[in-house]
């Protein structure tokens, strides 16, 4: 079925957006910053796959669940969702880990 990865990475997406929300932790508690580090992120990535591709290294396989865009020779549409995707769950995870450590620490020194 076309189309079925771009809408489970969109799926995905939401719900870590839903999660960030929840528990500013990320774009929610400091938007700039985390905006820039996705789209940094993100070309970084794109550049990198550019580079795979064009040095022979990457080449994009067939697959019934990709629309069939390319924004490049072997680059569909997907990828750069993806790679965004990729760079948000990170930022939210790094958040979600700083934060529990914080919690831990601080309960650690009020039984203390």
């Amino acid at each position: 079925m076309p189309g079925l990865y771009l809408l489970a990475l969109l799926v995905s997406f939401g719900g870590i957006l839903a999660l960030d929300a929840r528990y500013r932790l990320a774009l929610w508690a400091a938007p700039v910053p985390t905006g820039a580090a996705l789209v940094l992120g993100t070309v970084f990535f794109v550049a990198w796959d550019v580079v795979g591709i064009v040095s022979g290294v990457f080449v994009r396989g067939g697959s019934p669940l990709l629309l069939g865009i390319d924004l490049f020779p072997h680059l569909p549409l997907e990828e750069p969702v993806f790679l965004a995707f990729l760079c948000y769950l990170a930022l939210v995870a790094h958040a979600a880990a700083l934060r529990a450590r914080r919690v831990r620490r601080a309960r650690k020194e009020q039984s203390a």
